[in-house]
This record gives C-alpha cells, sequence and structure tokens, in this order.
C-alpha cells in the first residue's frame, strides 16, 4: 500500500497512521505560512522543518521529538547537503521516529522505507522485475517493479534504510555509487531508460543500533558517505515521565481504555526503568534494553490490563505482571536481576503505588 492510498482511505483505522498523516494539519499549516528559503526539493525550510519536529508553542506546533535541538538542526543540515544521514544509539532512543518526522518534513512523505535485516536484498533496496510482464514482453519501463531508493531518486525524496548494520555488507555496499554518483543504472533497458539520475531533494536517513554494530559492521567506504549523529536517552526524569504518559495515554485511546493511566503509577514505571537501565546511577543493569519505548509498551499494557480486566486505569500490580516480558529477552539472569529488585531495592521505597509495587512482586512470572 503507497502512501497515497493511505492518506486517501480516510474511513480505514489504521493502528498506526505515517507521520504525514496524524500530523496533516500542522504540515500544511507550516507549508502555507512558510516563507523563509528551502533547499532545492523541499517541502519546508529547515527553520520550518525544526518547528515541526521540536515544536512551537506560539505557532500551535506540538513537540514531537523529545531530544536535542541541535541534533535535529545539525540533521536536517546534512540532508539539505549531500551526504547521507546515519542515525545511531541504543534501542528505543526515537531514531526511527526521528528519521520518519524528517522525511515527512522534507518529502511530504515518509514511507519510502527499506526494513534492513538479514534477508534484505539489493531487489528490495533498488528495483525488481514483474516476471509475468517480462517473460511476456522483455525488459521495459512497464515491466519495471522500482524499490523505496529508485523511487526516492526519481521522485527527489527522503528515502528512509531502517537498522542498515543487519543488513549483509554485500547488500549495504550497493549504496555506494547511489550515495556518490546519485544515479542507479538499469542495465535491462537500453537508452535513457536505463538511467535513474537523482532529482533534487533526494537523500537517505539511515539508522542502526549500538548493540547491532557487531552484526554486520559497515565499511569504511560507506562510513564516509554518511554523517553520523548519536541519539542518546532522555536525560531527566521529568521529560521522560511527561512522554511515557503522553504516548502511553494515546495508545490508550486508541485500544478503546476510558481511562487515562494513573500518575502515580507511571511515576513508579519511569522509575523502575530507570533504576534497571542504571540511570538512576544504583541497582543492577540489565543486559536486555529498558527504553523509553518499552516504558511506553509496559503502561499500554498495564492500562489494557486494568480496564479489560477490571474497569479501572491499572496498578503497581499490573507492572510486575507485565515486566517479565519486557525484562527476560536477552538473558535468563535479567529475569533473577529484576525478582532481587523487586525483593530488595523497591523494600526502601516510600510511597503507597511502591509499596504496592513490592507486595506484588509475587505476580512476577517465572
Amino acid at each position: 500500500m503507497t502512501a497515497t492510498v493511505i492518506v486517501e482511505d480516510a474511513d480505514e483505522q489504521l493502528q498506526r497512521p505515517p507521520a504525514e498523516v496524524r500530523h496533516a494539519e500542522e504540515l500544511a499549516a507550516l507549508r502555507a505560512a512558510d516563507g523563509d528559503p528551502r533547499p532545492p526539493g523541499w517541502q519546508l525550510s529547515l527553520r520550518a522543518a525544526r518547528r515541526f519536529i521540536v515544536g512551537d508553542e506560539q505557532a500551535g506546533v506540538s513537540r514531537k521529538f523529545v531530544g536535542n535541538v541541535s541534533l535535529v538542526e545539525r540533521a536536517l543540515v546534512t540532508l539539505a547537503t549531500n551526504r547521507g544521514l546515519m542515525l545511531v544509539g541504543e534501542p528505543g532512543t526515537a531514531k526511527s521516529l526521528l528519521s520518519e518526522l524528517i522525511a515527512a518534513a522534507v518529502s511530504g512523505t515518509s514511507s519510502l522505507t527499506v526494513q534492513g535485516g538479514a534477508a534484505t536484498t539489493e531487489d528490495q533496496i533498488k528495483y525488481s522485475w514483474n516476471y509475468a510482464l517480462l517473460v511476456s514482453e522483455g525488459p521495459s519501463p512497464r515491466s519495471l517493479v522500482p524499490a523505496p531508493m529508485l523511487r526516492g531518486m526519481a521522485e527527489g525524496r527522503i528515502v528512509r534504510f531502517e537498522e542498515i548494520t543487519r543488513c549483509p555488507l554485500e547488500v549495504q555496499d550497493c549504496l555506494l555509487s547511489l550515495l556518490s554518483d546519485r544515479v542507479i543504472a538499469i542495465p535491462e533497458l537500453d537508452g535513457p531508460q536505463g538511467m535513474v539520475f537523482a532529482r533534487q531533494g533526494f537523500n537517505v536517513i539511515a539508522t542502526a543500533n549500538t548493540r547491532d554494530r557487531g552484526v554486520n559492521e559497515m565499511s569504511a567506504a560507506l562510513k564516509r558517505r554518511f554523517n553520523f549523529e548519536t541519539v542518546f536517552p532522555i536525560p531527566d526524569f521529568d521529560t521522560e515521565l511527561a512522554l511515557v504518559e503522553a504516548e502511553a495515554t494515546a495508545l490508550l485511546l486508541q485500544s478503546g481504555v476510558e481511562a487515562a493511566p494513573r500518575q502515580d503509577v507511571l511515576e513508579v514505571l519511569v522509575g523502575t526503568f530507570r533504576e534497571l537501565r542504571g540511570t538512576a546511577g544504583h541497582g543492577e543493569r540489565m543486559s536486555t534494553v529498558m527504553s523509553t519505548a518499552e516504558a511506553v509498551s509496559v503502561a499500554h499494557a498495564v492500562g489494557v490490563r486494568g480496564w479489560f480486566l477490571r474497569g479501572e486505569a491499572g496498578s503497581a500490580a499490573d507492572i510486575v505482571a507485565s515486566l517479565a516480558g519486557t525484562a527476560a529477552k536477552d538473558s535468563p539472569e535479567d529475569l533473577a536481576r529484576l525478582r532481587r529488585f523487586l525483593e530488595q531495592d523497591v523494600a526502601r521505597r516510600k510511597g503507597g503505588q511502591w509499596q504496592a509495587l513490592h507486595d506484588a512482586r509475587h505476580l512476577l512470572a517465572d
């Protein structure tokens, strides 16, 4: 399904519309009021794109990315040049969200996306063929099936490449000539149709988790074609709490939950995650990633459990019941660490919900 179909099919209830659909009104308002110079091929100026991503209360634009504003500015400047943008960081630090927001602001669509993995092929990046037409008619533009990279170059749009280091090296390196020469050669087609040159506005945003760097390390040649920016976890408690509350509230509404999440329960949840990831500076650090995205997922599960099972907003006991699936992913020791945290560290905490969390420790699945 293309982005155009998604936008036009207004009756379809999408679980997660792309950024250009979720924030269509803001994008339209920013484009209408944008009098600043724009890089060639961009739908917004750099300043308007920055406002769309980090928010502007006076202009009625919501904040969508909680992070360093200078990071966003550097990312936008990179994309206005002939270098690709590489976003790296721990899992769950909103790298994909940032790439989606940037693509929506710059190109008006974030749907030109390659999802990297061990099974990703060059055909899924550049182009493939409709083999029925290829057999009956031979190579022709009609039998060509463009992949995101070819479409991005032909249309002058941003292409997102998620989890690039999970792709085999030979697949990664098919980007070398694309990023250097800005052209895709299609040897099966004759004449001008056999060369697709990048239009103004084309560029690539890639993402990679720091934990995956040892999977398929990028070649030095490919690294030289990107500017690297690190997306760090949210540093302070209050900012993370506000983000988890906002995201969990939106998810609960989509799930049909009428009760808003309780502030005191969310405070315990965020505090637990910060303890277990080592942000709080004490306690045993988990080997699995206890990211803000995972905290939002658990907050969502807590609200769903509370509402659909008991008709309430969810409690600290629901946190315990929902934690095991988040914590025990990478190492069996993580479940033991979580159990020790609930039995020992939480017992020393003051507050009704912390006590409720401690009292519910028996709910932790074995």
